[in-house]
C-alpha cells in the first residue's frame, strides 16, 4: 500500500447470470471494493429493469418508518441489538411487515374509537356533576349569579322587546310563563370567553350562562394532548334561540349532552355512566397492553429489518445500473476496483455462484477504459479521520499526492501550538484513552451526532493531546503555572535586595534553560513582549514551512505524471516567489535568534520594497544583505510573469502541432462521421480554448501571489490563539483559584475550586479545544490550497491490438496500433497511455525510428504516416 498515492485502479467487466445477480451484488457491496458505472444513465428511474423491486423496498421503508413513529409515540425504546431470529428472505419480510401494519392500524382504529367513547362518557359525567347544581338553582327560581358583558347596550325604544331573561326571571309571576329551556355541554377552557360573548350577542342578552371548571383534564383526540375544559349550562327561551345556540356550540367545537331535570334520573344516569367508564377503561388498558406487546416485538427486530431493507434497496439500485445481454439471461456490468482487490472480488463472486446454486459462474475480467479512474485511498482506524479532513476540502485526483500523509502530523501539531499547556494536554489524553479503552463497546452502539463525531476522531484526539503536552513543555505551562522540570533557572538575584524581584536585579549565572521557556520569565515585566515575539516569529516559520510543503507536493505530482510544464512554469516560479519574500523573512528570524541582533525586521522588510538601494545601517544582520535583498526582489518580480505567460502559449503551440493535419481523412475509410468520433481531432480542437486557458492561468497566478501574503498573515492565528489560551488560563488561575485560596474559609475555597474546575473543563478544554481545532483546519486548508492539482487522463484501448513495438532506446515505452485506428504511446511503469493519435483506418504496422525519436505507421488503406516524438508526444510530420 502506497500511502503517498491512491490505489492503482483497473476497469473491470462482469457478466452475471440473472439467478445469481442479486446475491453477487450483495456480496460485492459487503466487500466494498468495487464501484459500478451506470450503464443506464440515459434512462429515467421508472424505465429501469428492477424498478418494481425498488418500489417494494421503498414501501417497506415507509412501513418501517411508520413502526418507528408508533414506537416513539408509545414511549417505548427500540432494542439496540435485535433479538436473535432466523434469517428471512425479502418476500417473507414484506409479508410480515404488511401483516404487522394491518394489525397495528386495526388496533389503532379500535383504540381511537374506544378512546372517543371514553372521552364522551367522561365529558358526560362531568356535565352531569356540574350541571346538577345549576338546574337545582333554576328549579327553585333562585338566581345565584348574574353575568353581564360590557359591550351590550340597551335601546330605550325597544326595551320591552329586548328585556333580558334574567330580569324576567327576577320579576314576580313571570317565571312560569317564560318557558325556559337549557342546553348543557362542555368546551375547551381557552374558548369560553369568546363562546360566552358570541352567545350573548346572538341572543341579544336573552340567556343565562353558567360555567364550572372540570375536575380533570381530558385527552384531545386531534392533538393527543391533555386539555382543560369547562362545563356550561345555557338557559334560554324559544326555539329560535335554541337553534342559534346549537349552531354556535358546533362552530366552537363544544360537545352538548342532555341532562334530565329530575335529580333521581340524574343520579341513575350518573351511575350508568360511571359503570360504562370503568368497563371502557379496562378495555382500553387491555388494548394498550396488547398493542405495546406487538410494538415491543417489532422494536426488537426494527434495526435488523431497517438494515436489511436498506441493503436490498441498495442492491436493486445497483442492479439498475447494469444491462441485459442480447440473450436476456445475463446482466453485464462495468466498474472500477483496486488491483489488489481482484482476488477478493473473484472469491466473493464464486461464493455468490455457489450460494445461489447457479450452473453458470460469473465472468469477471479486466477491461480497458477511456475515462480517468476514481480515487481510492486505503485507510485504517488511525488515518481515517485525517483522510476525511482532507477530503472535506477536496478529493485528490487519481494517483495525485495525498496530503493526508502529512496531515497526520501537521494537523495535531498546529493544534498543539495554539493549545500548548501540558496540564490541559493530559486532560485531553485521559479523554482519548477512555475512548480507546471502550473502543469495541462504543463502536457497536448507536451514538449521537456529537458523541459519534468525537468517537470517530479518537485517534486524532490522542495525537492532539500528545502534541499539546509537548508544546506545553516548551511553553513551560501547567494550567498556566511554570515548573522547574528540566533543572534550575538560568537567572538569579544579584543580591539579597532583589529576593522578590522578577526581572530587575536578576542576572544570568549559568547556561540557558535546557528545554523550553525559562520559568523566570513568568510574571516578569518583559514576559508578554518576549512571548509575543517568540510565538509570532515561530508562527511565521511554521507557516512558511507548511506552504513550502504544499508547493513541494505539486512537484511530486508533476514528476509522477511527467508534466514538465507544471514543473518549469509553475513549481519553480512559485518556489522562487514564496522564498524570495517570506523565505527570506524566515531566514532573518533564524539569524536574529542565533546572533542576538537588535535589528528591526519590520523596518528591513518594509524598506526592502520602498528603498531597496539604501544602506541598512543598524538593521544589517550579515554582510552582503543589501545585494541579496535586491536579487531576491528582482527574482520575485520575474517569477510573476514566469507563472502567468509561458504556459498558456506553450500549450497552444503544442496543441496546434499535435493536431496538425488530423482533420483530414480518406473517403470511404470509415463509416463513422468525424463529428461523431469521440476522440477525433476536430473535437479536441474545439475543446481547446486559448482565452479560457489564459484566464485560468491568470487567476491561478494572482491567487497564488495574493495567497502567499494572506496565508502568511493567516498563520499568525497560531500566535494569537496561543496567547489567548495562555492569558485566559492565567486569569482563571490567579483571579479565581488563588483569590479564593487567600480566604481562610473552607466554603469559599471549595466554591473557588468548583468555579476554576468548571471554567477549565467547559471553557479551556471544550470551547478552546474547538476553537483551536477550527483554526488548525484553516491552517491545513492553506497547505492543501498551495498543492497544485494536476490530472492525467488514461486513454486505453477497447479493441484488439494489431501491432506493437518497443522503443529501441527506452524500454519503458512502446507504441501500439489497433483495429479502431488509434496509435498509442504507452508507459510501462505508470500503466498508462502517454499520447495517442487517430489514423481513421485499421493500423496494420508500427515501427520506431532507430533513434527512438519518431514512428512510422501503416494502415490497411495503404497510407503511411510519419510522426516525430518530442517529450514523449506524437507530432504529425508527413503523409504518403
Amino acid at each position: 500500500m502506497d500511502l503517498m498515492r491512491s490505489e492503482k485502479m483497473t476497469a473491470v467487466q462482469l457478466i452475471i447470470p440473472v439467478e445469481s445477480a442479486r446475491r453477487a451484488v450483495s456480496y460485492l457491496g459487503q466487500l466494498g471494493l468495487l464501484q459500478f458505472r451506470d450503464l443506464n444513465a440515459d434512462k429515467s428511474p421508472f424505465q429501469r429493469t428492477f424498478v418494481n423491486q425498488v418500489k417494494r423496498c421503498a414501501e417497506m421503508s415507509r412501513r418501517l418508518r411508520f413502526f418507528k413513529d408508533q414506537i416513539h409515540k408509545a414511549g417505548l425504546m427500540s432494542a439496540p441489538r435485535p433479538v436473535l431470529q432466523t434469517d428471512i428472505e425479502l418476500e417473507e419480510l414484506e409479508i410480515q411487515l404488511a401483516e404487522h401494519e394491518h394489525e397495528l392500524l386495526e388496533m389503532n382504529s379500535n383504540s381511537e374509537q374506544l378512546r372517543q367513547s371514553y372521552n364522551e362518557l367522561l365529558e358526560f359525567k362531568i356535565v352531569l356533576q356540574k350541571a346538577g347544581g345549576f338546574l337545582v338553582s333554576n328549579k327553585s327560581h333562585v338566581v345565584s349569579e348574574e353575568i353581564e358583558l360590557d359591550d351590550h347596550v340597551y335601546s330605550n325604544d325597544d326595551y320591552a322587546d329586548t328585556t333580558s331573561l334574567l330580569e324576567k326571571e327576577m320579576r314576580p309571576g313571570q317565571s312560569n310563563q317564560s318557558g325556559l329551556s337549557f342546553i348543557s355541554g362542555i368546551i375547551v377552557r381557552s374558548k369560553v370567553l369568546m363562546f360566552e360573548r358570541m352567545l350573548f350577542r346572538a341572543t341579544r342578552g336573552n340567556m343565562l350562562f353558567n360555567q364550572a371548571p372540570a375536575d380533570e383534564k381530558i385527552l384531545d383526540p386531534v392533538s393527543s394532548e391533555m386539555v382543560e375544559k369547562m362545563a356550561f349550562v345555557v338557559f334560554f327561551s324559544g326555539e329560535q334561540a335554541k337553534t342559534k345556540i346549537l349552531r354556535i356550540c358546533e362552530a366552537f367545537g363544544a360537545s352538548c349532552y342532555p341532562v334530565p331535570e329530575d335529580i333521581t334520573k340524574q343520579r341513575q344516569l350518573t351511575q350508568e355512566v360511571l359503570s360504562r367508564l370503568s368497563e371502557l377503561e379496562a378495555t382500553l388498558n387491555a388494548g394498550i397492553r396488547h398493542r405495546n406487546n406487538g410494538l415491543t416485538f417489532i422494536g426488537s427486530q426494527l434495526a435488523k429489518w431497517i438494515d436489511m431493507v436498506r441493503r436490498e434497496k441498495a442492491v436493486y439500485d445497483t442492479l439498475n445500473m447494469l444491462n441485459f445481454d442480447v440473450t436476456k439471461k445475463c446482466l453485464v456490468g462495468e466498474g472500477w476496483c483496486p488491483i489488489f482487490a481482484k482476488t477478493q472480488i473473484q472469491e466473493a463472486l464464486q461464493r455468490a455462484t455457489f450460494d445461489s446454486n447457479s450452473q453458470v459462474g460469473v465472468i469477471f475480467h479486466a477491461m480497458d477504459a477511456v475515462e480517468s479512474p476514481p480515487t481510492y485511498f486505503r485507510t485504517n482506524r488511525l488515518t481515517n479521520s485525517f483522510q476525511e479532513i482532507v477530503d472535506a476540502y477536496g478529493v485528490a485526483r487519481y494517483q495525485e499526492a495525498n496530503p493526508a500523509v502529512f496531515t497526520v502530523i501537521t494537523f495535531p501539531f498546529l493544534f498543539a501550538v495554539m493549545f500548548g499547556d501540558w496540564g490541559h494536554g493530559i486532560c485531553l489524553l485521559l479523554g482519548a484513552l477512555f475512548l480507546l479503552s471502550r473502543e469495541r463497546k462504543l463502536g457497536s452502539q448507536k451514538l449521537g451526532s456529537i458523541m459519534g463525531m468525537v468517537f470517530g476522531g479518537r485517534y486524532l484526539l490522542l495525537l492532539m493531546s500528545l502534541f499539546s503536552i509537548y508544546c506545553g513543555l516548551i511553553y513551560n505551562e501547567f494550567f498556566s503555572v511554570p515548573y522547574h522540570i528540566f533543572g534550575g533557572s538560568a537567572y538569579k538575584c544579584r543580591d539579597a535586595t532583589c529576593s522578590d524581584a522578577y526581572s530587575v536585579g536578576l542576572v544570568k549565572f549559568q547556561d540557558a534553560y535546557p528545554f523550553g521557556v525559562d520559568p523566570s520569565w513568568r510574571g516578569s515585566r518583559s514576559e508578554l513582549p518576549f512571548l509575543n515575539s517568540l510565538k509570532m516569529k515561530m508562527s511565521i516559520l511554521l507557516g512558511v514551512t507548511q506552504m513550502n510543503l504544499g508547493i513541494l507536493l505539486s512537484y511530486f505530482n508533476a514528476r509522477f505524471f511527467h508534466n514538465s510544464l507544471d514543473f518549469r512554469y509553475q513549481f519553480v516560479p512559485q518556489m522562487i516567489f514564496l522564498n524570495s519574500l517570506f523565505g527570506y523573512l524566515s531566514l532573518l528570524i533564524v539569524i536574529k535568534w542565533c546572533t542576538g541582533s537588535q535589528a528591526d525586521l519590520y523596518h528591513v522588510m518594509i524598506y526592502m520594497f520602498l528603498s531597496p538601494f539604501e544602506d541598512l545601517g543598524d538593521n544589517q544582520l550579515f554582510p552582503g544583505q543589501k545585494l541579496l535583498q535586491i536579487i531576491l526582489l528582482l527574482s520575485a518580480a520575474v517569477a510573476v510573469p514566469w507563472m502567468l505567460f509561458p504556459k498558456p502559449f506553450i500549450l497552444k503551440k503544442l496543441h496546434s502541432e499535435r493536431f496538425e493535419g488530423r482533420t483530414y481523412k480518406m473517403l470511404g475509410t470509415s463509416e463513422m462521421d468525424l463529428d461523431d468520433e469521440p476522440d477525433s481531432a476536430r473535437k479536441h480542437d474545439e475543446d481547446f480554448n486559448f482565452s479560457e486557458v489564459f484566464v485560468h492561468q491568470m487567476i491561478h497566478s494572482i491567487e497564488f501571489v495574493l495567497g502567499s501574503v494572506s496565508n502568511t498573515a493567516s498563520y499568525l492565528r497560531l500566535w494569537a490563539l496561543s496567547l489567548a489560551h495562555s492569558e485566559l488560563s492565567t486569569v482563571f488561575y490567579e483571579k479565581v483559584l488563588l483569590l479564593a485560596w487567600g480566604y481562610d474559609n473552607i466554603i469559599i475555597r471549595l466554591f473557588g475550586l468548583a468555579v476554576f474546575a468548571f471554567a477549565t473543563a467547559f471553557i479551556l478544554l471544550m470551547m478552546e479545544t474547538l476553537s483551536a481545532f477550527l483554526h488548525a483546519l484553516r491552517g491545513g486548508e492553506i497547505e492543501r490550497s498551495t498543492t497544485n492539482r494536476t490530472t492525467t487522463t488514461t486513454n486505453t484501448n477497447r479493441t484488439t491490438v494489431t501491432c506493437i513495438q518497443f522503443n529501441p532506446v527506452d524500454h519503458n515505452h512502446f507504441v501500439s496500433g489497433s483495429i479502431d485506428g488509434k496509435v498509442r504511446i504507452w508507459e510501462i511503469t505508470g500503466c498508462q497511455v502517454v499520447d495517442r493519435t487517430d489514423m481513421k483506418d485499421i493500423v496494420t504496422t508500427v515501427c520506431y525510428r532507430l533513434d527512438g525519436k519518431g514512428v512510422i505507421v501503416g494502415s490497411i488503406a495503404g497510407t503511411c504516416r510519419f510522426y516525430d516524438i518530442s517529450s514523449k508526444l506524437l507530432f504529425f510530420s508527413l503523409l504518403i
